[in-house]
């Protein structure tokens, strides 16, 4: 079994040895975010203004999991922005956000500010979030989006989810689809001139080095940042879920929902619901 997430230890020439994945992750993390988050979505004020005529809006496909959060405890794994969490705090829910990053915290809150609406924001790595919260506290547990990827043993981070539902609680899991993150690719730049091979290997279990999530909002950045990440199947997803004791209640398997049809009929990303 592969070391976890904050354990695994990169050895390689780029980057020097004995340096491991969370602590590289994270400083890439901590670089330009908070300007990319400018780029990408305004300044605080801006976004907050955004948030506010529409929440429901800012949920995108996950609204119709939240249509009844006022009064709820939500917690907001690796919630990065903010925008989702400060979406759910205008509807009333008491939400938690657990991220690294302190630039994505500074954004947050600043956002949070700026809407008129208070957030919680625990900068840590999710695996040690036991040191901040109790166990079974949450009606709900959200990740959403690019996560799943930044661990290399996905069981400790399903045992978090877990232990930190309620009784009724549930975990909402949504994140790219596996066919597109690991067997396709594509060249062009348009939907016009764009053409999908299947290059990949579904089953690769290898650490990628990628460039940062963020950094494509940046192009006046000269530096780029990278980061480690290691792509599951979905099968290695719905097992480790099941091995820590989450009952999975729907898997949804979704198109492109962008206005671009040319990639209709591959599934791009999931949303899992599971309990205890």
């Amino acid at each position: 079994m592969l070391p976890t997430y904050g354990e695994r230890m990169v050895m390689n020439s780029e980057i020097g040895s004995g340096l491991d994945i969370s602590t590289i992750n994270m400083n890439s993390w901590n670089s330009n975010s908070y300007a990319a988050w400018v780029e990408r979505f305004g300044k605080p004020d801006e976004i907050a203004r955004k948030i506010l005529a529409d929440p429901m809006k800012m949920l995108s496909s996950l609204k119709d999991l939240f249509s009844e959060v006022k009064g709820k405890r939500i917690l907001n794994i690796m919630g990065s922005n903010g925008t989702k969490a400060v979406a759910l705090a205008a509807l009333g829910a008491d939400v938690t956000i657990v991220d690294f990053s302190e630039e994505n915290r500074r954004y947050a809150l600043d956002v949070a500010a700026s809407a008129g609406v208070i957030i919680n924001f625990i900068q840590s790595d999710i695996l040690k979030i036991s040191d901040y919260i109790e166990s079974r506290t949450f009606d709900i547990v959200l990740a959403e989006m690019g996560i799943i990827h930044y661990f290399t043993d996905l069981n400790p981070f399903m045992k978090i989810a877990f232990d930190m539902l309620n009784k009724e609680g549930i975990f909402i899991l949504k994140d790219f689809h596996p066919v597109s993150t690991k067997l396709i690719s594509y060249r062009g730049s348009t939907a016009k001139v764009r053409k999908y091979k299947i290059t990949g290997d579904y089953f690769d279990k290898s650490i990628e080095k990628v460039e940062v999530a963020y950094d494509k909002h940046l192009d006046s950045i000269d530096v780029r940042q990278f980061v480690y990440i290691r792509k599951w199947t979905l099968g290695e997803i719905v097992t480790s879920m099941a091995e820590e004791g989450l009952i999975i209640r729907s898997l949804k398997e979704e198109p492109n929902l962008s206005s671009e049809v040319f990639d209709r009929g591959i599934p791009k990303t999931f949303t899992i619901v599971a309990g205890r």
